[in-house]
């Protein structure tokens, strides 16, 4: 909740608070036609894989539910895991490139932990 001190066990390991992630995978499954829609400041949901998935992904979701893309393999790896523990993350939009920005840069997006 805004405005409540989090304690420092209640973050994951490696973390900050607050941090900023570019969105990757966004060209797979048509998932750029999202773009359009989403807003600066929009708030996303995340989702991490479940616990026996050979690959540790965290997605990145509109709230409608609708997958855009997932959060870089070095934050998926520690986030993930975390999560599934009970850790909860925020994540908002703050910026969103048209095409002449690479697909791998095109979402920026801000994640709060705790």
């Amino acid at each position: 909740m805004p405005g409540i001190p989090v304690p420092e066990s209640a973050l994951p390991p490696r973390a900050a608070r607050v941090f900023r992630a570019t969105v990757h995978g966004l060209p797979f499954g048509d998932r750029t036609r999202h773009l359009t829609r989403i807003r600066s400041g929009e708030p996303l949901m995340l989702l991490p894989d479940p616990p026996d998935s050979p690959i540790e992904c965290v997605w990145v979701h509109l709230m409608a539910g609708d997958v855009v893309g997932h959060l870089p393999n070095e934050i998926c790896s520690w986030l993930g895991p975390w999560m599934r523990r009970g850790g909860r993350a925020r994540i908002r939009t703050l910026r969103v490139g048209d095409e002449s920005v690479p697909s791998w840069k095109r979402l920026l997006v801000e994640v709060s932990c705790g």
